[in-house]
């Protein structure tokens, strides 16, 4: 009232005001949503700084974690700022505990039960080793025989670690696995193919 006896015309600035109000209220609207995510993720634990997690296609080890969003850095070493409105799923591939998860191919003719034998050696030796004891909760071992491919029969190797070392573990296992097939004489296979000739 004050403006329009100054002869000033309110009416643009009321609809000027409108239009920013609107705008504030959307922003206000995503930027409430996010906070409230990011509440109930630090109340219940999801993940904390230091994990390793993915979410969607992002996976990364968690930078920091704010009530507005989380910041993950990948591999590369590409820093990704996620804010937690649009999280709708959480993969923590460290929390408690991880685990190694191999696939093998062995040939078919190979003995299934020397090979048992030697996967489990295998895993106990990794396990009383001094330099990696302490990152293994269970030692990995023969699970089961996971299918029957093209060109080899597929074993499942199943263990558990402590946070993050999972990566290390399978890496080392990997190493003996093929040093120890090579002395037993188990074949690895690799795909083939038999070509006729008209």
């Amino acid at each position: 009232m004050v403006i329009q006896e100054f002869g000033i015309s309110i009416g643009p600035l009321l609809a000027g005001a409108g239009i920013i109000g609107l705008a504030v209220g959307f922003g206000g609207q995503y930027l409430i949503r996010d906070i409230i995510s990011g509440f109930f993720i630090i109340l219940e634990n999801q993940y904390r700084i230091g994990d390793i997690i993915s979410i969607d296609n992002t996976s990364g080890q968690v930078e920091d974690i704010s009530l507005r969003m989380t910041t993950l850095r990948d591999l590369d070493g590409t820093v990704h700022h996620i804010p937690h409105g649009e999280i709708k799923k959480v993969s923590n591939l460290t929390k408690y505990f991880s685990r190694v998860n191999l696939n093998i191919g062995i040939g078919y003719k190979s003995n299934l039960d020397h090979v048992i034998t030697v996967i489990n050696k295998i895993g106990c030796d990794l396990y009383e080793d001094p330099n990696w004891k302490p990152f293994i909760i269970k030692a990995p071992s023969f699970l089961r025989v996971g299918d029957f491919g093209d060109s080899a029969i597929i074993v499942k190797i199943l263990g558990e670690t402590i946070p993050l070392k999972q990566w290390d573990v399978a890496g080392e296992l990997r190493k003996r696995i093929k040093i120890a097939f090579d002395e037993e004489g188990i074949e690895i296979p690799f795909p083939q193919r038999v070509i006729h000739q008209g």
